[in-house]
């Protein structure tokens, strides 16, 4: 039974964390298509989605079969509520790239801020690393360096606040920035986000490993 049991989790482990990887990629590429103006590669992205919701349910429905029929305990069940827990942050993160693509593709403004645009594609490569990061970090069983996720989010915070004030002052110096700078706005606060739900699994993360229940976000908000 405990050996059944192992290879089970060893398998839940490995679907987790391949998903993981499949929204960090998804996250980038719908970051990508914006600032490209790709709607052909926003669309694909949408096309795609289910991919991350049908992962997530598969996932989900193992957790509680698991649960069921091998009534885990102590370190064992912490590991299967983390990903149950964890697995629908991923969820939400796919979700906002969604979003970014659905941005990408209703985009009305015809006349760009170039600077703020490049910006916004080294905020999305900082994200995408960042989920990557952390899910390395659930591998890994590294409760300190989850913890350090914290301070990533926090650099991320300040690129989405110069975002932000680029964006207002494009705005005020010419009117026909209005559309583009507003899709900046919500492009930035999306992955602002993200990068917010990558310390809630690092919380997770924590929890798997000590058993200590801690806050490492206090309070979402956009633009710190």
């Amino acid at each position: 039974m405990r050996r059944l049991f192992d290879e089970e989790l060893a398998d839940l482990d490995n679907s987790f964390t391949e998903m993981g990887m499949l929204v960090a990629q998804t996250i980038q590429k719908s970051v990508q298509s914006f600032v490209d103006h790709d709607r052909e590669g926003a669309k694909a992205i949408l096309e795609n989605d289910h991919q991350i919701n049908e992962r997530e349910a598969a996932i989900e429905k193992k957790t509680f079969e698991m649960i069921a029929l091998y009534q885990p305990v102590t370190t064992d069940l912490r590991e299967i509520v983390t990903i149950l827990k964890a697995v629908s942050v991923l969820e939400r993160m796919g979700d906002q790239a969604r979003n970014i693509a659905n941005s990408t593709i209703r985009v009305k403004g015809t006349k760009h801020i170039s600077s703020v645009e490049q910006a916004l594609g080294e905020m999305g490569e900082q994200v995408a690393q960042m989920v990557s990061t952390v899910m390395d970090y659930y591998v890994k069983n590294d409760a300190l360096g989850a913890e350090s996720i914290a301070e990533e989010n926090q650099t991320l915070s300040k690129r989405a606040a110069q975002v932000r004030f680029d964006s207002v002052e494009g705005m005020k110096e010419d009117a026909d920035l209005v559309d583009s700078a507003a899709d900046y706005l919500v492009i930035a606060g999306y992955l602002k986000r993200i990068g917010d739900y990558t310390t809630d699994i690092a919380e997770w993360i924590v929890y798997k490993r000590t058993g200590k229940i801690i806050e490492l976000n206090p309070g979402y908000n956009y633009f710190i």
